[in-house]
């Protein structure tokens, strides 16, 4: 049994953030980052702000995914020596989309104390803000950077009944989006961005409906969160249906790919059957 109260010394703390907002920060927040010995950050001149606007001197140490295989063992020393270590991200709860669950996981493998000092998350943020159900929910992270590798991506998705939430750039936003419908139908989706700061914006709409909008005023700008509803059945035209089979098929057998997209899509099993037979057809004609 792991003890993680009482005093701060040779102990990892993993201390959330502000996601915008310096304000945003708890009080036990800053006790820790004061009293730590050191404090693993992912970019040294993006908590140092933060820290300046506290008045915080503690030393830092980069940590992110480039450097983790060769500073994590650096930091498990020192935590043996005694020594109290603050873990944050550049914003918002560490371990969420950074390499922060390794260095916990090796903690716990020494035998190391490990507390959570829990604060601002833009995922939760996202989530409660967005009017979709939060009873349950998936997040999922960054999708790919390529389109065919985020359609697989996102048809691995489709059998989950929450609430599906990912981080995205503005750049890829729009064809993230295109992908998104071509996975899931015009389901209800929601664009939140620049969470807790001046431009704080949800924007909720079928998914057509925010490719239509993107299309025309461009892409935003700031951090972003998308969300999508698990919601109902969404009526598909053929080549709606053949387009998802297309990709479901490349993963699954033709028994479980008809009955994911069956299932997910509310079409009958029997016409699901056809357009795959059909699909894969399509597929054997020599070109």
């Amino acid at each position: 049994m792991r003890v993680n109260q009482g005093k701060c010394s040779n102990r990892l703390s993993i201390v959330s953030t502000p996601i915008g907002n310096a304000e945003d920060i708890t009080l036990r927040a800053l006790s820790v980052l004061k009293e730590a010995d050191l404090i693993a950050c992912e970019d040294t001149r993006v908590t140092s702000k933060l820290l300046a606007i506290h008045q915080i001197h503690t030393p830092l140490i980069s940590y992110h995914d480039h450097n983790a295989e060769q500073v994590r063992p650096r930091i498990i020393e020192a935590l043996k020596q005694g020594q109290s270590i603050a873990l944050v991200s550049d914003a918002g709860t560490p371990l969420i989309s950074d390499p922060g669950y390794k260095l916990v996981r090796n903690c716990v493998e020494e035998g190391l104390h490990v507390v959570c000092v829990p604060g601002p998350c833009s995922v939760l943020a996202a989530l409660t803000l967005s009017a979709l159900p939060t009873h349950s929910f998936y997040f999922a992270g960054f999708a790919p950077a390529k389109s065919k590798a985020r359609q697989v991506f996102f048809s691995d998705l489709l059998g989950v009944p929450g609430t599906l939430i990912f981080f995205e750039s503005a750049r890829r936003l729009s064809d993230s989006l295109t992908d998104m419908m071509t996975v899931f139908g015009n389901r209800q989706a929601v664009v939140a961005r620049e969470l807790t700061k001046k431009f704080e914006e949800i924007r909720k709409d079928q998914l057509q409906g925010l490719i239509n909008f993107y299309a025309t005023h461009g892409a935003p700008k700031g951090e972003i969160v998308v969300l999508l509803d698990a919601g109902g059945p969404q009526p598909r035209k053929d080549q709606d249906l053949d387009e998802l089979l297309k990709i479901v098929l490349e993963q699954k057998s033709l028994r479980d790919a008809v009955e994911l997209v069956a299932t997910t899509t509310g079409v009958s099993r029997r016409r699901i059957y056809e357009r795959a037979l059909f699909v894969q057809a399509a597929a054997d004609e020599p070109s």
